[in-house]
């Protein structure tokens, strides 16, 4: 006899959040466990933040002069990555094209935007392709190819760096645990690499190298 779903789902809330489902629960226990919580993972990513800027100071530096080049050149940035950072590199290409302090705006597109190109790509030729193809139709010299990853694995991304090397792209990879086999490709000049096991981690200071690139972009704009 099959379980009713209603149960099963109350079950697994349950195992999530016991202490929403306790007859009798010490409210104040819970409390200092959730600002506990929030005072950790506060530390943690204060600290991880601080080891990215200490280890890839320079490197941010010289990152967003070239970019600083590419856009005074008259180049765009193509921001892609999936699943979350789809997310990010959707905001990180929003935050260059349609800065909200007043700082100059610079062409940027996330190419996650259009699903109908997506899923064109995906089911027409396979997922694989999803940005390459779009990198091979859009892009061109002194151009910027920019992708987000947790795991540093995914292929499409792996496909889309080449296809922007070939192009005489500006390529930058953005991403997490031991950089995964983005740390393998040659075809990636900038690689920034949040060393951390926690996606969410990983994914809340990616969101700060992105900023802090395009702070840097702008300060080396203003020089030319």
């Amino acid at each position: 006899m099959r379980r009713d779903s209603a149960a099963e789902g109350t079950e697994a809330m349950e195992s999530l959040y016991p202490f929403l489902y306790a007859r009798d629960t010490d409210l104040n226990a819970v409390l200092d466990q959730v600002r506990q919580s929030t005072v950790d993972k506060s530390r943690e990513i204060t600290a991880l933040r601080a080891t990215v800027l200490d280890r890839d100071r320079s490197r941010l530096a010289e990152c967003a002069e070239a970019v600083a080049a590419a856009f005074a050149a008259g180049g765009r940035l193509l921001a892609f990555g999936n699943g979350g950072s789809s997310t990010d590199s959707q905001d990180m290409a929003s935050l260059f094209l349609s800065p909200s302090s007043g700082e100059r705006p610079l062409p940027a597109f996330g190419l996650t935007n259009d699903i109908a190109v997506v899923t064109a790509l995906s089911n027409d030729i396979g997922f694989d392709v999803v940005f390459a193809r779009q990198i091979e139709a859009w892009g061109q010299r002194g151009d910027i190819a920019a992708g987000l990853s947790t795991s540093g694995n995914s292929a499409n991304l792996l496909r889309a760096f080449d296809a922007a090397r070939e192009r005489g792209m500006v390529t930058i990879g953005i991403s997490g645990y031991d950089g995964g086999k983005m740390a393998e490709l040659d075809s990636i000049d900038y690689l920034f690499v949040v060393p951390s096991p926690s996606v969410h981690r990983i994914q809340e200071a990616q969101t700060t190298v992105y900023h802090a690139l395009w702070e840097l972009t702008h300060a080396a704009l203003s020089w030319r």
